[in-house]
């Protein structure tokens, strides 16, 4: 007879914020997980790792717990797809923040509204930064997000005049290896990808 397990998952955007997985860490190990998957990558990256592992890990019986509903989920739709592979599995969600538990059916009920109401935060919230853009280009006072890459398009030409390999020119410059590929193209070098 196999036991239910308590399963952890802790997830920053960025390795600067250390002291915030400490904390989710902290608090998943007073919840009584005895197993913690952890991850330092933003909510809006198409591929979590560790979250795709913990999905995978969990069995019948087991309850994924969070600290709080913005560290699983990025919107309804991301929320529906996660709770509907642990409900295929068996497995329950808890969200300590919240008190929420979809053991129960107030607490399913609950979840559903909660992630109903980020998603719309976040919509209100891109509206509003996209009105503030344009506001600012109407003034003349944006200029967008400076391209890093092509600052560099000088140093990508150099490297490759040099018989350096993409890669090698990817993994010197810290740049995309489609950016390479783009200043490449521009400065009429043909390479094979």
């Amino acid at each position: 007879m196999t036991t239910s397990a308590l399963v952890g998952y802790a997830r920053t955007s960025t390795t600067d914020q250390k002291a915030g997985l400490e904390a989710q860490l902290r608090d998943l190990e007073q919840a009584g997980c005895t197993k913690v998957f952890r991850e330092e990558i933003s909510s809006v990256a198409t591929n979590r790792p560790q979250l795709a592992a913990v999905l995978e890990w969990v069995r019948e019986g087991d309850t994924l717990i969070v600290t709080k509903l913005d560290r699983l989920a990025r919107s309804v739709a991301d929320l529906v797809s996660i709770t509907a592979a642990l409900k295929a599995k068996g497995a329950g969600l808890r969200i300590l923040a919240m008190n929420l538990d979809t053991a129960t059916p107030t607490g399913k009920l609950m979840l559903n509204l909660l992630g109903s109401i980020a998603e719309f935060e976040r919509e209100l919230m891109l509206e509003r930064q996209r009105e503030g853009i344009a506001k600012a280009k109407a003034e003349g006072k944006y200029a967008g997000r400076q391209p890093t890459a092509r600052a560099k398009a000088a140093e990508v030409l150099r490297l490759r005049a040099e018989g350096k390999s993409a890669g090698d020119i990817v993994t010197a410059l810290k740049i995309s290896r489609a950016s390479v590929f783009r200043i490449l193209a521009e400065g009429g070098i043909r390479v094979r990808r």
